[in-house]
């Protein structure tokens, strides 16, 4: 049976895959509308510190009234449960108090914000509910620890189909089921590129698009795009070529002369990497492939997909939480994960200084006026201790820091009751056996 199958028998037999929803910003509203025109699946729980924004999510929908019950503040889960099993849609301000609902069969985690989602990810599978990152943010922090949990758990935790490394993977696993070398994995970025964009910068163009300031200054100054293909380094084993990937200027047309390796005409000193795309590639995702049998090559050439020896497979679009839930479904039905870390990090986003950082300021994470992210592959990073960028909300500088120079461990003091501090340091210890530099 497939998908479309499987979700109408849902519908028709009365018992639809109930969904919880964390984060009803630009994203979680979305997911809320598009899951509102499906058969087999509800958002029937959302929590959001601005709880009206959640209620108007739901009521945008067709929900009257009556059928979207705001919580109080003291409202145990217990009484969330059986308002969602009377056919209410609740909404609360508490993040936490989504994983406990027990008719729930999935959570899906759209905050952005690393140790919003760490914790969300954490509760959900301590209740032995399903766990849909739209937070790559967190998976580029813990994941591994939070996939080895959910592992433990009996359930599934995964990022979401439609974001870049959801869209990715797929080509990524339709490429390598076929024998082909995977040369280069990327995506085209969608923003212009200005690592010192800040949020008051881009606070006008952030409400004409529904955004918040602080997750549109995570795209625009490179941020986001570090963490989405840090997210796929760590699914894949692929690795950035250089500090931070090469960037360059590329079209779908020029995709496999741009990225392959230097002696062939290209940019890239090795094979098998992650790297972006500036130009008119974006909003696609895209692999660059390559293969020795004579018989394959010939085929590629009269399906006139260049000459080669290299191939570019470009998928022009990505619709964001607008494809997350097929990942619902997927780990619902399937317990299948739309991607997810394969095994110890190959990559980290670490944290660079956007401007001048003085010696007691106190940091505010990622989007924010003092820093942007930047892949580096893991052995470097541990070698020089680069600080991780998901755990520098709250992070207090410990001495001066060089606009343009990267974070390390030594220039902070981390916020000692962050949860994903300490979920890192768990994270650390189950593959370095307690070993610096946390």
């Amino acid at each position: 049976m497939n998908l479309v199958a499987e979700l109408e028998a849902r519908e028709r037999e009365g018992r639809p895959i109930r969904v919880g929803l964390v984060g009803v910003g630009q994203m979680g509203a979305g997911l809320i509308a598009q899951v509102s025109q499906m058969q087999g699946m509800e958002v029937v729980a959302a929590a959001d510190i601005e709880t009206e924004r959640a209620v108007a999510a739901f009521r945008a929908c067709g929900y009257s009234e009556e059928e979207v019950l705001l919580l109080p503040p003291g409202a145990s889960s217990r009484e969330a449960d059986e308002a969602v099993r009377a056919g209410k849609r609740v909404v609360t301000a508490r993040a936490t108090l989504v994983p406990d609902i027990a008719s729930l069969d999935a959570v899906v985690e759209a905050t952005g914000v690393p140790a919003v989602g760490a914790l969300v990810a954490y509760r959900t599978i301590l209740a032995r509910r399903h766990i849909i990152m739209l937070n790559v943010e967190t998976d580029a922090t813990i994941g591994y620890l939070l996939k080895r949990m959910a592992d433990a758990a009996g359930v599934v935790y995964t990022t979401s189909a439609g974001d870049e490394p959801g869209a990715i993977l797929e080509l990524y696993d339709f490429a390598r089921s076929l024998g082909f070398e995977i040369v280069a994995a990327g995506k085209g970025k969608n923003n212009p590129l200005d690592r010192s964009a800040t949020p008051e910068q881009l606070a006008e163009q952030a409400r004409s698009r529904h955004m918040s300031p602080h997750m549109l200054t995570s795209f625009v100054d490179g941020t986001k795009t570090m963490v989405e293909m840090t997210a796929v380094a760590n699914a894949t084993g692929l690795v950035p070529d250089v500090s931070g990937m090469h960037g360059p200027q590329a079209t779908p047309e020029t995709l496999a002369q741009v990225f392959c390796p230097r002696e062939d005409g290209g940019i890239l000193g090795r094979r098998g990497v992650v790297d972006y795309a500036l130009g008119s590639v974006a909003p696609g995702v895209f692999l660059v492939i390559t293969t020795q049998q004579p018989k394959v090559i010939e085929d590629l050439r009269y399906l006139r997909l260049g000459e080669g020896p290299y191939w570019a497979l470009y998928r022009p679009y990505h619709l964001a939480n607008l494809e997350t839930p097929r990942s619902i479904a997927q780990a619902v039905l399937y317990r299948q994960a739309t991607l997810a870390p394969a095994g110890p990090p190959v990559a980290e986003t670490t944290a660079v200084a956007k401007r001048d950082l003085q010696e007691g300021e106190v940091l505010e994470g990622l989007g924010g006026t003092s820093l942007y992210g930047n892949i580096e592959r893991v052995e470097v990073a541990r070698a020089q201790r680069l600080l991780p960028l998901g755990l520098t909300a709250r992070a207090r500088v410990r001495r001066p820091v060089a606009r343009g120079q990267t974070l390390t461990y030594d220039d902070v003091e981390l916020d000692a009751h962050s949860f994903i501090v300490q979920a890192r340091r768990m994270q650390d210890a189950l593959i370095y056996d307690g070993e610096p530099p946390l």
